[in-house]
Parts: C-alpha cells; structure tokens; sequence
C-alpha cells in the first residue's frame, strides 16, 4: 500500500506539460521530410488560420444571436470589431471536413489565398501557395490539422493562449534551426530586459529589423504587466525576408497589434520604408556582423550618416547604430544587440564611435552572456543611446522620474555570470536577473537614488575617462575586478602542489619502470 502512495505522489509530482508542449511533441513528430525552416510556416499560418476561424465564428454567432443574422456574410459587420471576414471555404470547420481528401494541400492554400483578399490589413501576410508546393504526405498533414484542432483559442482570453502557443512555436523552431538559422527570432528574456531599461509606455517604436515580430509583441506586454495603455503606442518597423515578413504580420494579427512595416519586405539600407520616422522607443537586434551591406559606391549620402563617417563595407554594425540614431525623437531611447567587436573597432567605426560618445549619445552597454542566442554562442553587448542625458522630471506611467544630468557619464554593466539553463545548451534571464539590471540602471539615471559602483558588476564613468582609454566602450576597461589571489595563502598552497606535483612523479616513475620490465620479459630489452 505505501508503495502505490509513493508512486502516486512521484506522478502527482511529475511536472505537468504545458498545452504549448503537448502541441509542440504532436506536431514535431508529424514533421517527416519537411525542414524546420519550411515546417514552421506549416505549422504557424494554420495555427492562425485556426485562430482567425474561431474569431470568426464567435462574432456569427453574436450577430445571429442579437437578430442580425441578414448581416453574417458582410466584411463590415466583422472588421467593426476587428475581426477578420473568412469566406466559406476558409474557415476552419471547413478545412477539418475536407482533412482527409488528396487536394486538402490545395484547400488550405485556397483557404489562405481568400483570408488576405477579403482582410487588406493582411496584405503580404500569408503563405502563397505554400501547401501545395511542399508536397507533404496527406496522412500527416490531416494528422497535423487535427492537432491544431485541439487548440481552444477562445478559451481564456486573458490567458492568450493562441499568442503563447505561437511564440512557443517560434522559440523551438528557431532552437531546430541553431547556427545560421533562426534570426527570425530573438530570445523572450533578451527582449524583456530590453523593454525593462528602456520603457516603452508611449509613443512611436521602431525596429528596423524586426524578424518576426517578437520586440512589439514584449513591448506590449511590458505596458499590460505595468498596468499602461497599450492605445498609446503605435508601432514602425521593417524586415527584409519576404517568409519572415509574414510571420511578423501573423504573429501581430494574432494579437490585434496593428503595426507598419512597410508596405513589402525590404533591405532597411537599400530600401527604408519610414524615410521620415522619429520614434519614441527604438528596440533592435539586427544582423551581426553583417557583410557586404552596401557597395563602395553605394549610399555615400545616405541623409542616415549625416554629421558622421559614412560606415564601412565590410561590417554593417555602425549602419545600423546610424540608421537609429536617425530615427531617434528630441527625447528617444534606442535599446540594441550588438556583437561585442562593435565596442572597440578602428577605421570608420572608431570615428562614429568617438563622435557618438561626444555628442552625448551614449548612455549605458552592458555585455551578456554567451548562450543566449540559437543561431550564435558568442558573447553580446546590448547598447542604450539616449537622446536626452539632460536633468528632467519626467511622468512615465504616472510614475514621477526626476532624472539627472548624465552627459557627460555612461554607465557599464557586466551581467555576463547571470542567467539560468535553457533548453539544455542554452541560457535565459530569470525576471529576478531582468528586474536587477533595470534597476541598477534607472538608480543611476535618478537623483537621490542608492546607486554605487560594484566591482565586477557595474560602473559609471566619466567621459575624461573614456577619453582616456581612446574611446573604447568595452566594459571591462573600466569595471573594478577583485584581485582573489590577495586572500591565497602561497605558502599553503604551494605545499599543497608540492605534495601533488610529487605523488604525479612518483607514479610515472612506476610506469615507466613497468614498461621496461614487459620489454625485458619479453627479450627485447630496452637499454636508455
């Protein structure tokens, strides 16, 4: 008997999974021969399909329920109340009836097709065509159609279930891609840390990379869990990848944020679609190191590099830091990812960077840890430039900030010995980790706060300092670090290495003596 009561209690005990979970294990399996960078736009324009269905039906019903049943096939009735229109072949009771035919490929790329036409705020949004190209086995993708039927998307609004299960979604297929893949996708923890120091409660945010949408949709949720108004803020921003694009485009219909990111997928240098935008709050994690951005000849008097260098061919990091301060309202806030070479390059960077940090731009870099990205393992910076370092009382979400004169000042955070295991291989900041950086830093933006220098961890310095080392960010020039070996007590261990150093030589001094004794024996003996 107590025997079942333990094994019992250990199942009780045994962590239940998520509903995004189960769904994940139950699609992955149907996966087959498609790769994941294909399978996930399967996956995802089907879960939105079956998302925009549900919505759909809902407000049928309440139009037929308050007698106005005349009404059930006109558009207007539906996008009044930001619903989108599915015709009879798109929704979603419809795919499931015909799950089982040899065309149902064809029938979702139909249904997809006639959701954009009859919805213009989801132009360029869907898969084109997609199903039918890929040629997917009709027994898994029938299979994979009655896993996403199990999503209840209306069950708990408050909950977003639809919303989870899609950045779910989006984190394990950038993780199935790894290395050179998955930019589509920025960790959650690094964009919460993100929002977190820079606050973007109201007015215009941009990112002029924006994957698949994942800085606006934290942004808002940042306003929702500090009780703002996410009518607030509007939304600006641009990707490059037509497949990507789409994504952005679901992943923000899926949560009602109406956003512009240009009117087509298009290269934020080549092609900028907010020419004229100056944004409020800028969040980023462009491309790392990219090469090959521009040619030599290419955007010499692009109006982004005015009062600066033009940024080099070779390394598109400084393009993209200029594109943003560009961008930047009387009072932004940019907060971005870098890769560390960023910090201290010459040439071109050294110059920008140097005027950057004159111009009072700077405000804080903090370096992260390795293994937080899927697609690199190296080491990271986030920058935050300010546009305003100037003393001022702001209200920010009915919260007075009475800032100080920090011009002349750039705070350096270390937070590289933080985060906790993910997924194996990987690391992600605990909401502890996040609440700790952003308070270290808007203490330091404040008057009247307990902010202090700690070795190791953080470190305001002067201007004349930065100066001083030739203009380089790198954070280790200028935070304290303990000296250890000052509490060692050499002779000690010294005694110790002796001991250990001397059991080493005696053992290889039995070895070697054994190895000559086989040689011996067997007639062969070697003679040093």
């Amino acid at each position: 008997m107590a025997k079942t009561t333990k094994r019992a209690t250990a199942k009780n005990n045994k962590k239940q999974k998520t509903i995004e979970e189960t769904l994940w294990d139950s699609a992955n399996k149907l996966r087959g021969t498609v790769e994941s960078s294909e399978y996930k736009h399967v996956v995802l324009s089907l879960i939105f399909l079956k998302f925009a269905s549900d919505k759909f039906e809902r407000r049928r019903e309440e139009l037929i329920n308050d007698g106005k049943e005349k009404y059930i096939e006109m558009k207007e009735f539906y996008n009044m109340n930001n619903v989108f229109f599915l015709a009879k072949e798109s929704r979603w009771s419809y795919i499931i009836e015909q799950s089982k035919q040899d065309d149902i490929a064809l029938k979702i790329d139909t249904a997809l097709y006639n959701v954009e036409k009859n919805n213009p705020s989801l132009k360029g949004a869907l898969p084109d065509n997609y199903f039918s190209r890929l040629n997917m086995d009709v027994s898994k993708l029938a299979a994979l159609l009655d896993t996403i039927n199990n999503i209840d998307t209306l069950k708990d609004q408050q909950q977003d279930i639809v919303g989870r299960v899609y950045e779910y979604f989006l984190s394990k297929f950038a993780i199935a891609e790894g290395k050179g893949k998955g930019e589509f996708y920025t960790p959650k923890s690094i964009v919460n840390l993100i929002a977190e120091l820079i606050e973007p409660y109201k007015g215009k945010i941009y990112d002029p990379a924006c994957g698949s949408g994942g800085m606006f949709v934290q942004s808002m949720k940042f306003i929702d869990s500090h009780n703002g108004n996410k009518k607030d803020v509007s939304i600006y921003g641009q990707e490059y990848t037509a497949t990507t694009y789409k994504l952005a485009k679901m992943n923000l219909a899926i949560r009602g944020i109406s956003a512009n990111l240009g009117d087509v997928p298009a290269d934020t240098f080549a092609k900028d679609q907010h020419p004229d935008l100056k944004a409020d709050y800028i969040m980023a994690n462009p491309p790392f190191n990219q090469k090959a951005w521009r040619a030599s000849d290419e955007l010499l008097d692009d109006p982004r590099w005015r009062g600066y260098e033009v940024p080099q061919t070779g390394n598109a990091n400084y393009g993209w830091i200029l594109n943003m301060v560009s961008k930047l309202s009387d009072n932004g806030v940019a907060g971005f990812i870098l890769a560390n070479g960023a910090l201290s390059g010459g040439g071109t960077e050294y110059d920008i960077r140097k005027k950057l940090i004159e111009n009072k731009l700077v405000e804080a870099i903090l370096i992260l840890p390795r293994n937080l990205f899927y697609t690199t393992d190296i080491s990271v910076t986030l920058w935050i430039i300010n546009n305003n370092k100037k003393e001022r009382q702001v209200k920010l979400n009915d919260v007075e900030k009475n800032y100080r004169n920090r011009e002349d000042e750039i705070l350096f955070m270390d937070i590289r010995q933080v985060g906790i295991p993910f997924e194996k291989k990987y690391i992600q900041f605990s909401q502890e980790e996040i609440n700790r950086a952003s308070e270290t830093y808007h203490e330091w933006q404040q008057v009247g706060t307990d902010y202090k220098d700690i070795p190791e961890y953080c470190y305001s310095a002067s201007i004349e300092e930065i100066q001083k080392k030739d203009y380089s960010l790198v954070p280790s020039k200028y935070i304290e670090f303990v000296n250890r070996d000052e509490n060692i007590n050499f002779d000690e261990k010294m005694a110790s290495l002796q001991s250990e150093f001397a059991e080493l030589l005696k053992e290889e001094v039995r070895s070697k003596t054994e190895l000559l004794n086989v040689f011996k024996n067997l007639g062969y003996e070697i003679k040093l």
